[in-house]
């Protein structure tokens, strides 16, 4: 099982495949590095060598932000917006969509389960 940069890729999956499990690298990115290292997209993880791995681990680490770091900088991105009081900062605070998606109906990734409002009990005549 490769390990590339403190992430183990499944080793029975095509190395184009395995590779978007690193957190910022997603399918065009992988392309790019894969024929940048000079290695068959169709290869299986298990499959690469020591010397592919390095070269693709070297590209990674010059070229693109991942894991740890990427996901520090956008939650410093979210955290700029919540202080500075732009409307997306609100929006993220308060769990709701942020880029103008309609919440009337819809939007129950965001806004969680659906809460019950409970009818108020009703007078008892006698």
């Amino acid at each position: 099982m490769p390990r590339i940069l403190g992430v183990d890729l499944p080793k029975e999956k095509r190395i184009e495949a395995a590779l978007p499990y690193l957190y910022g690298i997603g399918r065009k990115n992988c392309l790019k590095i894969l024929a940048q290292a000079q290695v068959d997209k169709d290869k299986r993880a298990k499959d690469l060598s020591e010397e592919e791995v390095s070269k693709i681990t070297a590209i990674i680490q010059r070229d693109y932000r991942i894991e740890g770091d990427l996901r520090r900088e956008v939650s410093q991105n979210i955290k700029r917006l919540i202080d500075i009081g732009a409307y997306r900062g609100y929006r993220h605070k308060r769990g709701l969509p942020a880029r103008g998606q309609r919440t009337k109906t819809n939007a129950r990734t965001r806004k969680g389960k659906k809460k019950i409002i409970m009818a108020a009990p009703t007078a008892v005549a006698k």
